[in-house]
Formats: structure tokens, C-alpha cells, sequence
């Protein structure tokens, strides 16, 4: 995480935004929430926002497009390719939580776009099972939009927070860590005097109990 975004913030202003959109849009396009999630994009986006690098309302609008985008993209691999994704390495191994996938599609049809939008694993499966399902696209396009506009306004506004919250208590890091070494380095030392004095406490008894012996 922490290389992520010192490379980010090495980035000009557009290739960030790039940079962030891509990150969003290939999850949700080509499952590469097995690698990045897109939260973490997210999140980058409005943390390297509030840093000043870039405009928050541009970075918002790149990320809610670029995860409509990536949806849609799924959406016509899923109808396109149809049952053939599911025999591809990453999700054979998750066969239960496709299955539990494709149990959501069947359940709230349209709606669990919106809903899958939310969920990890789901994101990116979710767009390429409505598609297989042939569900009409506009239907689609509607709850993914309002899934996308959600989330990407809900991550990105989640990562500029975060950015303030992280400058304010940042002059404070220095002396949390000393007082909470030196309450470390004092524990220790009580927890050592009190060893030492109990088993010098019980010496006597050793010896005097040693002495009745026959």
C-alpha cells in the first residue's frame, strides 16, 4: 500500500487519474480484484486528492466512470463468452462463492448488481453473470450506474477523510510511539522486579524446609 501511493504521488496530475481509473476499471473488466482491489484504488484517489496533487471532484467522477465502464465491460465478456469464464483458473478455485454469486443473480436479478457492487468478490463477478443470465442492459446499466455512483463517491470521499484525519494526528505519531515505549520498557521492569522478589521470597523456605530433612 504504502509503495502504491508513493508512486501515485510521484505521478502528474492526469496520469494519476489514469492511473486510479485503470486500477478501477480493470478489476471490475478482468477480475483483478485478485490482485488489487478496488477499494484501495479508491481510497488512494481521495487520500492523493487531499494531498493537492489532484482535484477531488475530478477524481470522484474518474473513479464512479471508470467503475460503470469496468462493469459494463464485464457485462459483455459474461454475454459474450457465457459459462467458459467459470472454467478459468481464479474462479474454479472459488466454485462455492460463484455459486453463491449466481444464487444472488437468480434471487434479486437486477438489484444484485447494485448489491454486488459492495461486495468483494462479487464486484467483478456479478457484471459478467448478468450478462451470461442475458438480463436486458439497460436494466443492467441502471443499477450498475447507481451501484458505481455510490461506491465511487462513498471510497474516493473515504480516502480524502482519511487524508485529513492522517495530517492532524500526524505532528502526534512521534510522541505516541515514545509513551507507549516507555509504558513497554516500565511494564517490563515491574514484571521483572516481582519475578526476582517472589523467588527471592522463597529461598528461605527451600532452605528451612531442607534443614528438617533427617
Amino acid at each position: 500500500m504504502h509503495t502504491i501511493t508513493d508512486w501515485l504521488r510521484g505521478l502528474s496530475g492526469p496520469v494519476v487519474y489514469a492511473a486510479v481509473g485503470g486500477m478501477v476499471c480493470a478489476e471490475d473488466a478482468l477480475f483483478f480484484s485478485f490482485f488489487i482491489p478496488g477499494e484501495t484504488a479508491a481510497v488512494l484517489g481521495g487520500f492523493i486528492a487531499h494531498q493537492g496533487s489532484v482535484s477531488l471532484g475530478w477524481m470522484v467522477l474518474v473513479v464512479v466512470c471508470a467503475a460503470v465502464l469496468g462493469d459494463t465491460v464485464g457485462y459483455e465478456i459474461g454475454r459474450h463468452l457465457g459459462p467458459a469464464i467459470l472454467r478459468t483458473r481464479p474462479l474454479r478455485r472459488h466454485a462455492q462463492r460463484v455459486g453463491t454469486a449466481q444464487d444472488l443473480i437468480r434471487r434479486r436479478g437486477p438489484a444484485a448488481v447494485f448489491v454486488g457492487r459492495f461486495i468483494a468478490f462479487f464486484r467483478p463477478l456479478v457484471p459478467s453473470l448478468a450478462g451470461m443470465s442475458r438480463m436486458p442492459y439497460r436494466r443492467f446499466l441502471f443499477y450498475n450506474a447507481l451501484g458505481g455512483l455510490a461506491w465511487g463517491v462513498g471510497f474516493t470521499l473515504l480516502g480524502y477523510f482519511a487524508g485529513a484525519a492522517y495530517t492532524r494526528v500526524e505532528g502526534t505519531v512521534g510522541r505516541v510511539t515514545a509513551i507507549a515505549i516507555a509504558v513497554i520498557v516500565a511494564v517490563a521492569l515491574l514484571v521483572w522486579y516481582l519475578r526476582r522478589h517472589r523467588s527471592r521470597g522463597r529461598e528461605p523456605s527451600d532452605d528451612s524446609s531442607g534443614g528438617q530433612e533427617p
